[in-house]
């Protein structure tokens, strides 16, 4: 017969546990209209994204390559399609 493991935590053994991590953890999942973001972390996360973004931006312009969609030809382009 096997023996139970001796466990030194009672974290699933209580029924109540206030303050905990597992509680509030649980109560976020459970509420999450309730939750919103400090105004100090809201702002650093749009400060992050707007440098992000401008730095998306200048690295973009600056690895672009332009493709000519009309080439510069003086040579009329011909039409075999309309000879018939």
């Amino acid at each position: 017969m096997t023996r139970r493991k001796k466990t030194r935590s009672l974290a699933d053994k209580v029924t109540i546990r206030t303050g905990k991590r597992k509680d509030y953890r649980r109560w976020r999942h459970d509420n999450p209209d309730q939750l919103q973001s400090t105004p100090r972390f809201a702002a650093k996360k749009r400060d992050q994204r707007k440098s992000q973004a401008a730095s998306k931006l200048e690295r973009q312009r600056r690895e672009a390559t332009t493709l000519s969609l009309h080439p510069q030809d003086d040579t009329p382009p011909t039409d075999s399609s309309q000879d018939s």
